[in-house]
């Protein structure tokens, strides 16, 4: 359970300004229906992982506007009347989404609120504050857990991170596929497993570095991992670790490992992997660190460097080089009727009413590499269109298909009890094996097909012709 609270302020100044319009306005109750979704797939790649959907949840059962919030606001020239509604909110819609750890894909709905345009719209910037930023630290991860195979990644990001969102980052992290975190707060708070080393200065604080090594040895028996480059990584780190592992041996322990965080990683760690067998310590495990991210990682493991843990930092948790995921929060129905937005960006124009989305699955069970966006009436699609190249289309006739989007909230609650980031991690990881590797890869992915159904194109095109008219 995330210790972070959202208070009823955590907003733009304009999403308020708008509530307190509809509020004055007597339009507050009028159903209205808001779709989450991002436009273009982070880093270049072929998906994303949906990541933030519980913290969103949680947020938006307890969303209040305190008095002290309430005073803030009187002073920001709000009207009284429209005060005290807030100091009577409660989030009352209902919420569609796609599974929290789902594999999504530019274009297509992630997340639908229906309910007062009022309480829709005061959820905006909160939604998109946690499912930007998790999403995108989620697939950032997960393309390093692609890098990795089977090897240990542990987030070592908190110090990096832009302030609060460093304790975020580590549950996105997980969801994604790490193993641990550094961050001791989101350990605790979320159930994930921590790990850490030792820092340079706890061995500059001693007189030479075989004695910080004994000192931290002594004190941390179990799983204790020396960090090695502090003076000279093979002419000093490593046979000091040695020399402290067979004395640990000799008191009945064992060295956990030794970590990497500066030079040739690949070259360095060969070198020691070959010093530690000869010294009879096999056993103990390299972790290399040192500004890595996805590249770097399938770099040494195409080199096979004998590293069996990576630790990242900055390049996770500040989901670099993207920095920010560019969720969009978009009306789609308000006022007993669809509605669209129009650009002369094409890609920009919106899909109205109430969605739902196909995933078409292959005869194995597999992504096929398609889905299918429709109204939330249809029962089944023969055929889907491009959302903006008209000449482009797919018939889906034949296929198995399956519902992405499924009921998360009803009347503000929950219809089901949170999941943990670790249920969440082992469904990411379950739907990411269902995409074929083709989707993964960091150079030229093959594009993932998001299309409109026939009844939802005649619904945009009419909208389209009308305002174009108008």
């Amino acid at each position: 359970m995330s210790m972070i609270r959202y208070p009823g302020t955590y907003t733009d100044l304009y999403q308020l300004t708008m509530a307190q319009a509809y509020y004055l306005g007597g339009t507050r109750e009028n159903a209205a229906v808001f779709d989450y979704l991002f436009r273009k797939n982070p880093f270049d790649g072929g998906y994303a992982v949906f990541a933030g959907l519980e913290d969103a949840l949680s947020a938006l059962e307890e969303l209040r506007f305190e008095e002290r919030e309430i005073g803030f606001l009187r002073e920001q020239g709000f009207d009284a009347r429209f005060l005290e509604y807030l100091r009577g909110f409660r989030f009352t819609c209902d919420v569609h989404a796609a599974r929290e750890g789902e594999v999504v894909f530019a274009t297509s709905p992630v997340l639908s609120v229906k309910g007062p345009i009022i309480e829709a719209q005061i959820a905006e910037t909160l939604l998109l504050n946690i499912l930007n930023f998790q999403t995108l630290v989620a697939t950032k991860a997960s393309r390093m857990r692609f890098a990795a195979g089977d090897r240990s990644l542990v987030d070592f990001g908190l110090r990096r991170a832009q302030g609060l969102g460093g304790y975020h980052a580590s549950r996105a992290a997980v969801i994604g596929g790490f193993d641990a975190t550094s961050n001791v707060r989101a350990g605790m708070d979320y159930g994930i497993p921590v790990s850490g080393t030792l820092a340079h200065s706890f061995i500059q604080s001693h007189d030479d570095e075989l004695a910080a090594f004994r000192a931290f040895a002594e004190q941390r028996p179990q799983n204790c991992i020396l960090l090695v480059d502090t003076y000279d990584t093979l002419r000093s780190g490593v046979p000091n670790a040695i020399a402290t592992g067979r004395e640990m041996e000799e008191r009945g322990h064992r060295l956990a490992g030794i970590r990497l965080d500066s030079g040739d990683l690949a070259y360095l760690a060969k070198r020691a992997r070959a010093m530690l067998d000869e010294a009879g310590l096999g056993y103990v495990r390299i972790v290399a660190s040192s500004q890595l991210d996805e590249h770097a990682i399938k770099s040494l493991v195409e080199q096979a460097a004998p590293i069996d843990a990576f630790g990242v930092g900055t390049s996770l948790v500040t989901g670099r080089p993207d920095a920010a995921l560019d969720g969009v929060y978009k009306l789609a129905f308000a006022n007993r009727g669809p509605r669209i937005k129009i650009t002369e960006e094409t890609e920009k124009i919106t899909l109205p009413q109430l969605k739902q989305v196909f995933r078409l699955l292959d005869g194995e069970g597999n992504f096929y590499g398609a889905d299918a966006v429709a109204l939330a009436g249809e029962k089944d699609v023969e055929a889907m269109h491009h959302p903006f190249d008209t000449l482009k289309s797919l018939s889906t006739r034949g296929f198995a298909k399956e519902r992405i989007s499924r009921p998360v909230m009803r009347g503000g609650a929950r219809t089901q009890k949170p999941l943990s980031v670790r249920e969440i991690a082992a469904f990411a990881k379950a739907r990411l094996g269902q995409l074929e590797d083709e989707y993964k890869r960091f150079g030229r992915p093959y594009v993932y097909k998001v299309g409109i159904s026939d009844r939802l194109k005649a619904v945009r095109d009419r909208l389209i012709a009308r305002y174009r008219r108008a």
